[in-house]
């Protein structure tokens, strides 16, 4: 067997899948933890890959024209009743970089329905 294979089984072979333990309204809620052990023993428990779903899965509740001065975490309390649900928008509105989405007035933010989006708990 190559040195590769040899390091990567041994990389599979230590990491092992566990529940994740962050709050409901956490974006990582539900996501898996992996532990990778080192060959001197350390072990660091990282959270899996969140895969965020394209705009065509979310049911549309309604858009909001963006002001100045609107923020991701006023409209999350608002839409969402929740303001560390910003995330949620950020989601269903396919960014990156969520501060940009309230850069330009006059642009549209999807809000989604609650129940369509990842961990939302419906």
């Amino acid at each position: 067997m190559n040195e590769a294979l040899r390091q990567l089984e041994a990389l599979l072979s230590n990491a092992a899948a566990v529940p994740a333990r962050f709050p409901p309204n956490s974006r990582y809620n539900g996501l898996p933890t992996l532990t990778h052990v080192f060959p001197d023993g350390r072990a660091v428990t990282y959270v899996t890959r969140r895969f965020i779903p394209g705009p065509e899965n979310y049911l549309l509740a309604r858009e909001h024209l963006v002001v100045q001065g609107d923020r991701l975490d006023l409209l999350a309390s608002h839409y969402l009743a929740d303001s560390e649900q910003w995330w949620k928008l950020a989601d269903a509105n396919v960014t990156l970089v969520p501060d940009a989405l309230m850069d330009e007035a006059g642009a549209t933010l999807r809000i989604a329905v609650a129940g369509t989006l990842p961990g939302s708990g419906t």
